[in-house]
Order: structure tokens, then sequence, then C-alpha cells
């Protein structure tokens, strides 16, 4: 059985829809093409600006940031699962004094924005007297940020699995803790995967953030080398760099986070396992789940 949710276009609205499809394609090649156009007359592409990266002290320059950016981001993604798990739990206890500070401390934390989280540790810290280093500034500031959306996300996908499972295991006499890691959680984490992997990226992309306190990470590197007077303070080749590096990264995370759901929901259709969906909502942040249906079983 199918619904339809609007009318089905017809012969004008179909060629209308095409018109619309080809003018918007113009519109964007145009606009490329007027980029290129001005990068090309603002000398942009001169190769005085472009040399300096056939240098291997460059080259190494731009790798260390690499390096930096995905130790900050392996730490980061490391530690704010963990945050996550752990406050996912505590929301979902039956015991207030655990549930309610769980609580504030995830809602606390998801309504801070990231470079504050970032500056109350760095330059916090120094008014303070301690002087946390800009590495687990950056690292303490993406894991309550993004901990905090992952706690979520865990907590959605557990509650997204149907009730009846965990009342069938209540049933048979199993504890809640051997209802929680026996049953509910495989199930749940074919629904979580996708979505913590995106997480995943967000938090990946959200390390260029450290360079404003200085940690040398890859955008910051990239500006320092961009900033050279010998080689016409070629920034916009530098960056033009840096965002090829960003997006083959997040592009390489995102190919894995679609093979990853793809991979559970043929293997949820194999074994007639319920798929869930789970969406964080991009205006208020709120984590959504709820099943799309029982996959049937081969």
């Amino acid at each position: 059985m199918s619904v339809v949710l609007y009318d089905i276009p017809g012969p004008r609205a179909r060629l209308r829809n095409r018109a619309i499809g080809v003018a918007a394609a113009l519109a964007i090649v145009a606009l490329i093409w007027y980029v290129i156009d001005r990068f090309y007359d603002t000398g942009q592409f001169e190769y005085i600006k472009w040399a300096q990266f056939e240098f291997r002290s460059v080259q190494l320059e731009l790798l260390n940031g690499l390096l930096a950016t995905l130790k900050a981001f392996g730490l980061g993604a490391v530690l704010a699962l963990l945050f996550g798990a752990i406050f996912a739990t505590g929301r979902l206890s039956d015991h207030l004094y655990f549930r309610a500070p769980s609580n504030i401390v995830v809602e606390l934390f998801r309504a801070i924005p990231l470079l504050i989280l970032m500056f109350l540790f760095y330059y916090g810290s120094r008014q303070l007297g301690y002087g946390i280093p800009a590495l687990w500034a950056v690292v303490l500031g993406l894991t309550l940020y993004n901990g905090s959306v992952l706690a979520e996300i865990f907590r959605a996908g557990i509650l997204a699995v149907a009730r009846g499972q965990s009342e069938a295991a209540y049933a048979i006499g199993l504890r809640k803790t051997q209802v929680m890691t026996l049953v509910l959680l495989p199930q749940a984490v074919r629904s979580m995967l996708p979505s913590i992997v995106s997480q995943m990226v967000v938090l990946l992309k959200d390390t260029a953030l450290g360079f404003i306190i200085t940690y040398p990470e890859l955008l910051y590197v990239g500006r320092q080398i961009g900033n050279r007077l010998a080689f016409g303070v070629p920034q916009v080749p530098v960056l033009l760099v840096v965002a090829t590096v960003y997006i083959a990264m997040c592009a390489l995370l995102s190919w894995f986070a679609h093979w990853l759901e793809r991979r559970m929901r043929e293997g949820a259709r194999k074994k007639g396992i319920p798929v869930v969906e789970i969406a964080t909502d991009e205006v208020t942040g709120v984590v959504q789940a709820g099943p799309t249906g029982i996959a049937a079983a081969k």
C-alpha cells in the first residue's frame, strides 16, 4: 500500500520543473565561471602564488597541520562518544538524582556555541592561572558540544526500539542492565551508527575553529603559508588547497556513513529487524527518532 503525499505532476508541471532545473543548473555554472574568471583577473592563478607548494618544507608544514587536525579529531571523537554514552545512560535512568543532572549537562552544553567553549578553556584557564594547552582546549570543547548531541542520538536510538521488546525481556525475568545490553542496544545500534558517523563529520569540520586559539591545525598552518610576502600573499590559493583537503576528509567520512547505513539496513531486512530513522533538526538541534517499518525477513 502506498501513500501519495502530493499530486502527481502533469505534463505542464513536468515541463515547468525541467525548465526550472535547467535554469538553476545554468545559474550555478555561470556563478562558478564568474568566480573562476575573477580569480584569473586578480592573478590568483599566477605561478608565483602556487610555487611554494613545490617545496618539501611547505608540504611538511601542511602535513603536520593535517596530523594536528586528525589528532584533535581522534581525541575529540573518542571522548565525545564516551561522554555521550555516559550521559545518555544517565538521562535514561529511573533515578532522579542521575537523570536530572544528566539532563542539565546535556542541555547546557548543547546550548553553548562551540567557539565559546574553546575560548573558556583556553583563555579562561589562563585567567585562573592554569593555562590549558590549545590542543586540549579544542578537544574539551569538541567533547562537550558533540558529546551532548551524541547523548541525544544514543537516547533517541534506544527509545525508538519497540516498547514490546523491553516488556518481553522483563517478562522473562531479565534485569534492566540485561535488557539494555542484550535486547535494546543490539537493535538500536543499527539506527544510531549512521547518525554517529554523520556527527563525526561535524566534529571533524569543527576542528578548524582551533586556529582562532592558535592551535596549529591545518587551517592555522594554511593561514601562515598564505601570508608570505615572497609569494605574493597567496591566501586564496592556500585556502583552496586547505578546503580541498577538508572536502576530501569529509567526503570520505560521508561515504563511510552511507556505506554503513546501507549495510545495516540490508542486514536488518535479511533478519527481519525493525528499522528506525534518527535525525537531528538543523534549526532546533532536537534529535528525533521513529520507526520506518518492520523489514521483511527473507
